[in-house]
């Protein structure tokens, strides 16, 4: 009997994202952002406008003008399918907390820079003991 041992490149991350702001309405208000941009996404795979894992330099029909509507400058045509990753965002107070596997993240977190929170991002792996861990 042969016993395979296999090594991948793929890594949970188990990645925590806590975004602070200074009140709970930008809180609120950034949260929405991203879900708006979360269903544009999946709602563009779905239609086959854009395929993720693709490496494109152009926005699906329509992304250009929500992102220029919601004042979002800084996401490129490659960082969109971001949100088409699994990820939970929930809000408490005046803070967002994104817990997701991966670790292409850059899109959330430059919608929460842009919206003025102060961002701590961690591994639940090396920080276990944190308040926000999984299953938190």
């Amino acid at each position: 009997m042969k016993i395979w041992n296999g090594y991948g490149s793929e890594h949970s991350m188990n990645l925590v994202m806590i975004g602070r702001f200074k009140n709970e309405e930008d809180a609120v208000k950034t949260k929405e952002i991203i879900e708006r941009l979360t269903e544009k996404v999946r709602s563009d795979e779905g239609a086959g406008r854009i395929k993720i894992g693709a490496q494109t330099d152009r926005y699906a029909s329509g992304m250009l003008d929500l992102l220029g509507k919601m004042n979002i400058s800084v996401i490129g045509p490659s960082e969109v399918e971001q949100f088409a990753y699994e990820f939970k965002i929930r809000s408490t107070d005046k803070q967002l907390i994104i817990t997701t596997e991966e670790i292409d993240v850059s899109a959330l977190l430059k919608v929460l820079v842009s919206e003025g929170a102060r961002v701590e991002v961690f591994s639940a792996h090396d920080h276990p003991d944190s308040e926000y861990g999984r299953g938190k």
